[in-house]
């Protein structure tokens, strides 16, 4: 036993003396990773506590899950699990499979020239702030001077308060993603789709196969595993709705519908000042999205494909 300790310890000093340059690559994103997310995690403790910023976190009063049980049992929790499940739904349903599409149609381009053009325009949208895009989306339809309600106006005689009727809030979200990141999006499906061999095309050709028949039993096939771990991460996400921009679009008329867990831990920990019960709600919120990921993960694995780890 100690010779193999021994040899298992020689075996990794010279696996480590060979590859010291990557473990040294590893060290800024190791200190971030530390200094970012691990260490403040400490500040969790908060959700068991009746925190005070005067007596800090070891000096607060420890009162264990009742801002759990007050969070559960309020009226505004139903109402931000409907709202964010409705959201991530949409996402899922409308947004998820747009880059993929996407990325099918350009890697059906045959003129380089031509694609690279359409590839650099839609990547555009992915370098636009949140509030540009909240700014664009009022210039828009505000129901004064915006150009969708002056049009509306000439053909019917009517405008449409799109920016404060619920009904209108999350399609305009789903918009708002699909415009913004759909063309980013289709990086990781493009660089999948380049590893395909050039020749399994040239048999399918020889064998008569159109486009259609390429691109349903060689390139989705080829993609399927990118398209698992997207899903799975995705899966993994569905409370987390993102937080500027459903922020940048809630006012008080629509808010019966865009307030989320990600508005709300923001609105009750820095508005109102009540820290415990806030960090209770985003504890609950990251516990439900890491269980969903790790359940989408086995779920994938036990289909036979190829999950994240």
């Amino acid at each position: 036993m100690p010779q193999q300790k021994d040899l298992a310890k020689n075996s990794f000093a010279i696996y480590f003396n060979q590859h010291k340059w990557l473990y040294f690559m590893i060290i800024p994103g190791a200190i971030y990773f530390i200094l970012f997310k691990y260490a403040p995690m400490f500040g969790l403790v908060m959700a068991f506590q009746q925190y005070s910023p005067f007596k800090g976190i070891l000096g607060s009063k420890f009162v264990g899950f009742l801002h759990f049980k007050t969070f559960f049992t309020g009226s505004d929790f139903w109402m931000l699990l409907r709202n964010t499940l409705w959201l991530s739904f949409l996402s899922i349903i409308f947004y998820f499979p747009a880059p993929i599409i996407l990325a099918l149609l350009l890697n059906e381009m045959k003129n380089q020239i031509f694609k690279r053009t359409i590839q650099t325009l839609i990547y555009v949208p992915h370098f636009i702030s949140w509030v540009i895009v909240a700014s664009i989306t009022y210039t828009l339809f505000n129901t004064t001077d915006g150009a969708v309600n002056q049009a509306l106006q000439i053909l019917s005689g009517k405008v449409v308060n799109f920016l404060g009727l619920p009904e209108y809030f999350r399609p305009m979200i789903i918009g708002q993603q699909m415009w913004k990141e759909t063309g980013y999006g289709t990086i990781i499906y493009l660089a999948a789709l380049s590893g395909i061999d050039a020749e399994l095309y040239e048999a399918a050709r020889v064998d008569g196969a159109g486009r259609w028949r390429m691109m349903w039993y060689i390139t989705l096939p080829a993609l399927k595993p990118t398209i698992v771990i997207m899903l799975i991460l995705r899966v993994g996400g569905i409370l987390s709705t993102g937080y500027e921009q459903i922020f940048l679009m809630r006012n008080a008329l629509n808010v019966s519908v865009a307030e989320v867990f990600d508005t709300y831990v923001y609105m009750r920990g820095l508005v109102n000042a009540q820290y415990s019960y806030s960090t209770a709600a985003g504890l609950f919120k990251s516990l439900v999205s890491m269980i969903l990921v790790l359940t989408a993960n086995w779920t994938a694995k036990k289909a036979g494909e190829t999950g994240i780890y």
